[in-house]
């Protein structure tokens, strides 16, 4: 379905290409450029004036945590089989949406509060379109709350689902677990009160995560909004999570899907079978796969056992909410 929307704008942004341009709303006429490819320079996308100021959110703030000059070479702390033509897809995706006008980034903090807490200047949110009116997901990556990897962690995952129709976030958060969940907690409130600018259905939601990512999921379903700064809104109709070691249950979780792999030296499987096992004893739906041999950090695990698991994951989503 929406793989064709995908088709038509990228066929779109190349008539504009081969045209010589494009104008922006006001007149003002896009630079040409070319399409991202594995020999692109991270510095080139993240400077890219397609993206204005929000381009250096693409990858982590602090450079002590990714290693690697070109796209195709990118490599991420505690992440495995970053796929370099899944990166390359990412940047195109959101090259061609900005160059043709459709917002792929929100501030989810006024300007005020940013100048009040400086921190706050490196949050926000990416946006992958689904379809207009449809369900939407947070995807939030992991980085031990040290940093966000995002261009593993959150933003494929948010592209697949676009593909399938849903209307995707990935949030860029400040480290540390309390500040983490305050800003998912304030994303969530920000697409509550935008939807219709939006065009989300906010019934059944989901908030997925991978590592630290996971946890902040898993707080935010169990917690709920209000326990982290903002007023109560709906709980999640699913969280869907992937390689964490969080172990606490309160009895309030929703839905609960999750996976991981038996070779995972920071998330230990067994503890994560423990925890859907007890979120099952208390009557709501749950669901794991553990794959033989996995380490931590695998993704959307493609060309591994786990690949797929993004279909199974939303098929489990679907089935919670009518």
């Amino acid at each position: 379905m929406n793989q064709t929307v995908f088709s038509l704008i990228s066929a779109g942004i190349a008539a504009l290409i081969a045209c010589g341009g494009g104008a922006l709303e006001g007149g003002s006429e896009m630079p040409v450029t070319e399409p991202y490819t594995v020999n692109t320079r991270i510095e080139e996308v993240a400077g890219d004036p397609v993206f204005g100021d929000f381009g250096r959110l693409i990858f982590p703030v602090d450079s002590g945590y990714f290693s690697g000059d070109t796209l195709g070479g990118l490599s991420l702390t505690w992440y495995n089989y970053i796929d370099p033509d899944k990166t390359v897809e990412i940047c195109n995706y959101l090259k061609e949406q900005a160059a043709v006008g459709n917002p792929v980034f929100y501030d989810i903090y006024t300007d005020e509060e940013k100048a009040a807490a400086a921190s706050k200047e490196d949050t926000g949110l990416f946006f992958f379109r689904g379809e207009p009116g449809a369900k939407f997901a947070v995807c939030n990556a992991g980085g031990g709350f040290a940093y966000v990897g995002a261009m593993h962690d959150s933003f494929p995952h948010a592209l697949e689902l676009s593909k399938k129709g849903y209307n995707a976030f990935a949030l860029i958060y400040r480290p540390g677990a309390q500040t983490a969940c305050e800003d998912l907690a304030r994303a969530i409130a920000y697409i509550h009160d935008h939807a219709d600018e939006l065009e989300v259905d906010v019934e059944g939601y989901s908030l997925w995560g991978g590592s630290a990512g996971a946890r902040m999921a898993a707080y935010l379903g169990s917690y709920g909004t209000a326990a982290f700064g903002e007023r109560e809104y709906p709980q999640p109709g699913a969280v869907i999570m992937q390689y964490t070691g969080h172990s606490e249950v309160l009895g309030t979780e929703p839905p609960t899907y999750a996976c991981v792999g038996t070779n995972d030296w920071i998330a230990s499987y067994s503890t994560m079978e423990r925890r859907i096992e007890r979120i099952r004893r208390n009557g709501t739906n749950a669901e794991i796969e553990v794959f033989e041999g996995l380490p931590h950090g695998f993704g959307l695990g493609i060309g591994t056992v786990a690949e797929g698991w993004l279909d199974r994951a939303a098929d489990f989503w679907e089935r919670q909410v009518p």
